[in-house]
Parts: structure tokens; C-alpha cells; sequence
């Protein structure tokens, strides 16, 4: 339910919001559906869930039986229209995020349009020896103009919906209410390795979950720290002291898992999809100065946006990314999820 308080200062936003899930609802306006299964990963909120993490877990799971394409916005990209992502482009280009799938996943079709429906009947257009066998749409949940047969939606453990408020008193971009329409909910980053049955009943109860929609949680893991550039010296990875830097909406769990293995010696914050500029790199390497044998981390999505030109040849020597990987936490496993997908995009079980 919509907070009082929202409905009442932000009126105009939360009417119009309204209206427009009501002209869906009563078919005033059309959602498509297309005959190719879809799975759409999206939120209530803006930023901070977690999506990449969770399509790539998604890749993982049903790329290797299935011709798989993803489609993104692109957002922060300089560039319009329809476009395919190339392992060498620039996250100018095509975004940050687009960018670190194709490159993690070379064998998948990545592309970028803001407009779905032209990204969907365009690769549906092409022959059926390549056309995908399966689409994932990453933060699709409010484009209601395409109708996927399953819609997942992920909510920050940190950020409950029901605590939270609409932009811009909070982070809410939808009425927390249209968590509804979603097929499966996947509550993110959870701190430990199982969650108990009585935070799974409340977390429900929150939520306002109906019986029949089933509900995950996951965490994210971390690999081991990775060069971005041949100038890069595996040496300073072993260093006990660290610098941190990030441009992601959420990068709490990043910090815990830092301080875990190194002594966090420096934390800045950017804002999300940031776009770092030759003085700030220069700034930054005046700031790890202070402690020349500590290693200099930063996200994987970070990595993808780097113009590594920009930087200082001092500070690529110790310039590192931290890969993450999303995963499905118990009681539940990712067979469950798989059983509860896969009917309703009529793909066999992988």
C-alpha cells in the first residue's frame, strides 16, 4: 500500500501513476505479447537491487541449452536507437551494463533500445536458425507495453518497500502495490546464508505477496579480485590494506565484503552509473598516494565504464575490479526457481 504521507505531498506523481496502471489494467491501453518466452527482471525501485547480478544468473541457468538474448535500455549510453552490443564496444556506447554481460558472455546477443517492442520485433525478424529461443528484459517491469510470460521483480533487503517512500521523498518510482503483477519476487542481498521460516512469513506479510506468488531470497558472492589492464601487478592483491572506490546505487554489500579480507583504508562513494572524468582520476590518485602499497578496488560495473586512457599508469598498477555473482540462498534452491520459471515460459527444465 501506498503510504498516506506519499499520496498526499506527491499527489500529482501518484495520480498519474494510477492512471496509468488503470488504463493497462482495463486494457485501454495494450500490453503485447510476442511469441517468443520472456523473462523480465525489474523493481519497484530505482537502482540498488541487484539486476545485473541476477540476469547473468539467469544467463548462466538458461544459456547454454537455449539461443538467449538479452535486452537493455542502455542506460547512460551517448549513443539511440536500436543497437547490438559488441565485446569491444564502450560503455558510452551501450551502457556499463550491457557492456559486462556481453563481455562475460561473448556467446550471448546483447542489444540496447529504449524501445522494447522495436529490440523484440527486430530480432524476432531475422531467420529462425538464430532468433532467439528466449529473451530476458532487464529493467522492464514498468515498460508495460510488452506482456513477457514471466516477470521477476527483486527488492533490496535493505530497503524494504513497505518503509520506503516515492520519489523523491524515497527511492519508490511505482506504487509499491504493482509488486502484484510479478511472477516471482527475489529479496536481495540477505546478510547470511539461510533465512529463517518465521522472516520468511513476515517478509510475505510485508509485501502483501498473494499465496500463488512465490518468493526468494538471495546474496551476492564475490570472486577474487581482477586486473583491468595488462599494466595491472598481481602483487598489490596481497597487500593487508585497501582503497575502494564505486558509482552503484547500493554498495554496502560490496564494503562488508572488503573489509572482510583487507583493512579499508579508504571508501569513496560516486554516484551511480558515474562517469569519471581525467581530474578525478587524477584526484584519486593523489588519495591513494597516502598508502602506495594498497591495492585499488572497485566494482565489476565500475570496470566496464573505466576509459582506462584516462588513467594514471600509476594508479592502473593497482587498479583492480571485484566480480559478483548472484545466487539463490535456503531454505529455497535454484531448482526451485527453475520450476516455478520454467512452466510458464514452456521451456524444458534445465
Amino acid at each position: 500500500m501506498t503510504p498516506l504521507t506519499d499520496i498526499l505531498l506527491l499527489f500529482p506523481y501518484y495520480l498519474s501513476l494510477k492512471v496509468r496502471h488503470l488504463f493497462y489494467n482495463k486494457g485501454i491501453w495494450k500490453s503485447k505479447s510476442y511469441p517468443v518466452p520472456m523473462i523480465s527482471v525489474g523493481n519497484i525501485t530505482v537502482g540498488g537491487t541487484g539486476k545485473t547480478p541476477h540476469i547473468e544468473w539467469l544467463i548462466r541457468k538458461y544459456g547454454v541449452d537455449h539461443r538467449l538474448a538479452v535486452i537493455s535500455r542502455g542506460y547512460g549510453r551517448k549513443t539511440k536507437g536500436y543497437r547490438e552490443v559488441l565485446v569491444e564496444d564502450e560503455a558510452r556506447s551501450v551502457g556499463d551494463e550491457p557492456l559486462q554481460i556481453k563481455r562475460k558472455f561473448p556467446h550471448i546477443r546483447v542489444v540496447v533500445d529504449a524501445d522494447r517492442r522495436r529490440a523484440i520485433e527486430t530480432l524476432l525478424a531475422e531467420p529462425e536458425s538464430v532468433r532467439p529461443q528466449l529473451i530476458l528484459l532487464d529493467d522492464a517491469f514498468q515498460h508495460r507495453a510488452v506482456l513477457p510470460q514471466c516477470s521477476v521483480v527483486l527488492v533490496n533487503y535493505s530497503r524494504p518497500l513497505h518503509r520506503d517512500h516515492l520519489l523523491p521523498l524515497g527511492r519508490l518510482r511505482d506504487l509499491p502495490g504493482e509488486i502484484r503483477r510479478a511472477d516471482v519476487v527475489v529479496v536481495t542481498k540477505y546478510p547470511g546464508s539461510e533465512v529463517p521460516p518465521e522472516e520468511i512469513e513476515q517478509w510475505r506479510k510485508d509485501l502483501r505477496l498473494t499465496e500463488d506468488q512465490p518468493l526468494f531470497f538471495s546474496r551476492f558472492t564475490y570472486g577474487k579480485p581482477q586486473p583491468g589492464t595488462a599494466n595491472a601487478d598481481l602483487r598489490y592483491v596481497y597487500s593487508p590494506r585497501a582503497y575502494l572506490f564505486t558509482g552503484i546505487a547500493d554498495d554496502r554489500p560490496l564494503v562488508t565484503h572488503v573489509r572482510s579480507h583487507y583493512q579499508l583504508v579508504g571508501h569513496r562513494q560516486f554516484s551511480d552509473h558515474h562517469d569519471f572524468t581525467p581530474s578525478q582520476w587524477r584526484s584519486l590518485e593523489r588519495w591513494v598516494a597516502k598508502s602506495p602499497t594498497a591495492v585499488v578496488l572497485t566494482t565489476e560495473k565500475d570496470a566496464r565504464r573505466i576509459r582506462w586512457s584516462d588513467v594514471p599508469k600509476s594508479l592502473q598498477e593497482r587498479l583492480f575490479y571485484i566480480p559478483i555473482e548472484a545466487e539463490i540462498i535456503a531454505p529455497f534452491s535454484e531448482a526451485d526457481f527453475i520450476r516455478v520459471a520454467s512452466p510458464l515460459l514452456q521451456l524444458p527444465e534445465c
